[in-house]
């Protein structure tokens, strides 16, 4: 299960790195046109692309602990205590992204259902660049409840690990491997 998470992370940021390359080919394929006569919209597609590169690319950086978070509090508070608050925070993240997600796929499926298409020139039906919106908010979704999870079972949460080392705030502790559990809370406070 750890495995078939991880590689949905991946992928997730694999296809946000793929929209964002697509930003680049799409403004380079307007100025291509604009030499052959061939009118093209990068504005839109470009807008469609940063979006799914944008929500496909949040689970990837925050398993990679590369979301900004004001520690300023749980910094103060001991193990016991901060591991009750990260569980909070996952938790609140976890079932406010269910509930984004939700409301998205139900955009996705009335814009569907409508026809609905975007004004400018390609005039592209809105569903289709709404599913990366809609997915990578789902992705998003298991990313917490995953976190929420590995807190409530004793490890220590990848979103920290990343953080804590570059402020030199823990060292990670090597687990003997008859005790290993990966990222559990083996990590000693300064």
């Amino acid at each position: 299960m750890r495995s078939a998470l991880d590689t949905l992370y991946r992928l997730s940021g694999a296809l946000s790195a793929f929209f964002l390359m697509m930003i680049g080919v799409s403004i380079v394929g307007q100025i291509a046109g604009r030499f052959i006569n061939v009118a093209f919209d990068a504005t839109e597609i470009s807008g469609f692309c940063m979006a799914a590169s944008m929500f496909l690319g949040l689970a990837y950086t925050f398993r990679a602990g590369a979301h900004i978070r004001v520690s300023l509090l749980i910094t103060r508070l001991g193990l016991g205590g901060r591991r009750w608050v990260q569980i909070l925070c996952c938790a609140l993240g976890g079932f406010g992204c269910i509930y984004f997600a939700v409301n998205v796929w139900m955009i996705v499926l009335e814009s569907r259902e409508f026809g609905d298409t975007s004004p400018g020139l390609m005039a592209v039906p809105f569903w289709i660049p709404q599913i990366g919106m809609a997915v990578g908010i789902s992705i998003m979704a298991i990313a917490f409840l995953d976190e929420m999870v590995a807190v409530l079972r004793g490890k220590q949460p990848d979103f920290t690990d990343a953080e804590a080392q570059a402020i030199g705030e823990i060292e990670l502790v090597e687990v003997p491997a008859e005790n290993a559990k990966s990222r559990d809370m083996a990590g000693a406070v300064r």
